[in-house]
């Protein structure tokens, strides 16, 4: 790249590799995984230079730098992660994907994997993953391991206070390993990590890329100060929107600080066709009417580090102004104003001790409120106001103890032990029904839950792994519900608050073998009985949510949730051809789920069946029900091809899900099968991928319409490099464009409450850059 200025962007892309270039061989990337175990393997530590100094053990920095000349090739762009140390799949977006990515939400960034789809309630605002077809109440959401917050598991409308933005990497943990964050994580756990807490001090160095994690080097006490700054921008064409980001890291001694902030705006996006079904009567004017977006929010942290670990904290804040698409969202203008404050700490320590090898915690505090705003009459633009809130405030710790391996003579047995426990206080008042008993969607309540849990991994050999792991939990909480008929429809009796008091002890435990084969293949097969205490949400519930446009009464007789889990995997992470596989079969005893009536109400209860037009009544119940499915994504490298190598990927995913008189559960995602073309250097990755998703016909029998399939083309170009010399003082540079919904289908989501009435964006381009200081 010599001879291109500074500032001649546009030279650095384009400068072509010398044919006699040294081209050393790819380095696939190392997966390194934070959320699934509380069982980490010791990694060596390796001294820095001065011999004086005495280096900390547990949380390791980046290798210091090494010369230019002698540095590897960094791993290569759009490698296709493959986690094969654990007993269950994972899936693992690394940092130079997120930056790809540009997902403004966890759901809308997830939505595209393997098992996986987003709820897309507001597609860009409040999207919450979805997994295997499991939704809110059995999936949880962790950032740096502690709650996300907020209220997203209460409402589809809801946010996840969590931004592809400022993470790092994101988890999605399935199986066995989800035990550890609790009974409400049947389905799986999404864990978000960033850098908000310190655990390694800053490089200044001019190392290669250490996108995949932290190295096993221990930094130097007193080492020199350092100051390290990354800035992560885009625009999108599909909404208009902009978005950036600045984050900042700095150290010296034995401290380490962060800062970071971020905002994003959109307006309405662009939609390739009428997206009201039946309603053909309102002008769009090629847009989905009322799905802006605003957000934005501020973190700082810092770490002390000392010998044998470190201890961090950090606050921060969320703030979100986003507007609810569909039909009533439009004409009510309904948007939500949310706010979270967030406080956390953790740390870790290794004793020198012949029984412990490490303890860890986790502590975090919350204080969520959001509004939903709109017109209380539809015709008189003076009636604009609150018509929801709803607030939660929300305290939680883990402390986790890592043993030293023992020797059994026919295993070695590592153990770790681990206590949680939380406390939550809700709220859901309204201004519209003062003194009424449905005074919002629910009234105070609480939740309080400690928990304790082991996991236990046996290596009978180097290729032969198992895992015992149990978890007990007591669950109290504390409420009020209406003695509602036993038909939901009123009967003219007063509807009186009756106090409610339930308390569970679920219990669970799981089983797993991880077996080594040959051809760098790995088997893997699992077993879980896992139980659940119902949620606030649940059985409190008692009145209209005019964001989802139901009327929610809930069930407080529901019953401890039972689920029984048989999961196979066969992977392959090394080589030109890697894959993952899993086939599951879960039963379900008293099932919980949202059942649509049919019947529609206002926001009071006597309203219902009656004359209620606005909301669906939807009454919590209980099923058994049978879940199964399968996943496959697989990746080969065909041949290179210049400087780089080409290949082609292709992913499939299933999953059917039925009640015991086989009947269909509601809002399964359909089928799917995707593929494409790529090729990569060390420095460029390009690709095209077809996902295409049939249509969804296996439907609950109220209340829920058939949704048509789709052909979802992407396709993108990125470019990587250092930047030598540092152009206005940047180090390393991830510059591309990517290409979304470029056949502009018209798509919608069979998991979404709006599918109806909501379109998913269409064509549109965005341009990202990505550089380190």
């Amino acid at each position: 790249m010599s001879g291109c200025s500074a500032a001649a962007m546009l030279c650095v892309l384009s400068a072509p590799a010398r044919a006699d270039d040294p081209k050393p061989a790819a380095e696939l990337p190392e997966v390194n995984v934070t959320a699934p175990s509380p069982i980490r393997a010791r990694k060596p530590v390796v001294p820095r230079p001065n011999p004086t100094t005495r280096v900390a053990r547990g949380p390791r920095a980046p290798t210091p730098a090494r010369e230019a000349q002698s540095a590897p090739p960094p791993p290569q762009q759009g490698v296709l992660p493959v986690v094969t140390d654990q007993f269950a799949t994972v899936t693992v977006v690394p940092n130079e994907e997120l930056r790809r990515s540009g997902a403004a939400t966890l759901g809308d960034l997830l939505n595209s994997k393997p098992g996986i789809t987003g709820s897309s309630f507001a597609p860009g605002a409040s999207s919450r993953p979805i997994i295997r077809g499991l939704d809110v109440n059995r999936v949880g959401i962790v950032e740096n391991g502690i709650g996300g917050g907020g209220a997203s598991d209460l409402g589809e409308d809801h946010f996840v206070p969590i931004d592809p933005l400022t993470s790092d990497q994101i988890e999605v943990v399935r199986g066995p390993a989800a035990l550890r964050y609790g009974s409400t994580s049947i389905g799986g756990v999404v864990s978000a990590t960033n850098n908000r807490i310190p655990q390694a001090l800053p490089t200044c160095s001019t190392a290669p890329f250490q996108t995949y994690g932290l190295s096993a080097s221990a930094p130097a006490a007193g080492s020199a100060p350092c100051v390290t700054a990354e800035t992560r921008t885009s625009f999108s064409s599909v909404d208009r929107g902009v978005e950036a980001g600045v984050l900042l890291d700095a150290g010296g001694g034995n401290f380490a600080l962060h800062a970071d902030a971020y905002g994003r705006k959109t307006g309405d996006y662009s939609i390739p066709g009428y997206p009201y079904l039946f309603d053909q009567t309102r002008p769009v004017n090629g847009r989905q009417p009322n799905s802006a977006v605003q957000n934005d929010g501020a973190s700082i942290g810092g770490s002390y580090f000392f010998t044998g670990g470190f201890i961090g904290a950090a606050i921060q804040q969320t703030d979100a102004l986003y507007h609810i698409p569909g039909i009533d969202g439009a004409d009510s203008r309904t948007r939500i104003d949310a706010h979270q404050t967030k406080i956390t700490a953790k740390g870790e320590y290794r004793p020198d001790s012949a029984a412990i090898d490490a303890i860890r915690f986790w502590a975090g505090a919350t204080d969520y409120r959001h509004n939903e705003l709109g017109l209380a009459a539809v015709t008189d633009p003076t009636t604009d106001g609150v018509r929801q809130t709803f607030t939660n405030r929300e305290q939680e710790a883990r402390v986790e103890m890592q043993m030293m391996p023992v020797n059994l003579r026919f295993a070695t047995l590592t153990t770790a032990y681990g206590v949680q426990a939380g406390h939550q206080e809700l709220n859901a008042p309204s201004p519209d029904n003062p003194g009424s008993v449905f005074n919002g969607l629910f009234g105070p309540n609480t939740n309080n839950r400690v928990a304790g849990y082991v996991f236990n991994e046996l290596a009978f050999s180097p290729s032969t792994k198992a895992q015992v792991a149990g978890r007990i939990e007591h669950v109290a909480l504390n409420g009020s519900t209406p003695n509602f008929p036993v038909d939901y429809l009123p009967d003219g009796t007063p509807q009186a608050n009756i106090a409610r008091n339930p308390s569970y002890t679920p219990k669970s435990a799981s089983v797993g073998l991880l077996q080594n084969l040959p051809g760098d293949l790995v088997a893997s097969v699992t077993a879980q009985y896992v139980e659940r205490a119902p949620k606030p949400a649940e059985l409190f519930s008692r009145g209209g949510h005019d964001a989802t446009a139901t009327f929610d009464i809930g069930n407080p007789n529901l019953t401890i949730e039972t689920a029984k889990t048989v999961e196979a995997g066969l992977r392959k992470a090394t080589g030109p051809f890697r894959f993952e596989a899993t086939a599951y079969y879960t039963q379900f005893s008293n099932f919980i789920y949202r059942r649509l009536t049919g019947v529609m109400c206002d926001d009071d209860f006597a309203s219902c069946g009656t004359t209620g037009t606005a909301l669906n009544q939807a009454v919590y119940s209980q099923r058994n029900a049978l879940f199964r499915g399968f996943e496959f994504q697989s990746q080969f490298d065909v041949a290179p091809l210049g400087s780089g190598i080409w290949g082609i990927e292709n992913q499939f995913d299933v999953v059917r899900a039925t009640f015991s008189d086989g009947t269909n559960v509601p809002r399964i995602p359909p089928m799917r099968v995707g593929g494409g073309l790529f090729w990569r250097d060390a420095n460029w990755l390009t690709r095209i991928n077809l996902l295409h998703a049939f249509a969804q016909n296996d439907i609950a029998p109220i209340a829920e319409t058939p949704t048509p399939g789709y052909n979802l083309l992407k396709a993108e170009v990125s470019y990587r490099t250092k930047l030598n010399p540092n152009m206005f003082g940047a180090r390393e540079m991830l510059v591309g464009l990517v290409g979304n919904n470029l056949l502009n289908e018209k798509i919608r989501n069979s998991v979404s409450y709006t599918k109806d009435e909501v379109l998913l964006p269409g064509i549109g381009v965005r341009i990202f850059a990505n550089l380190k200081f």
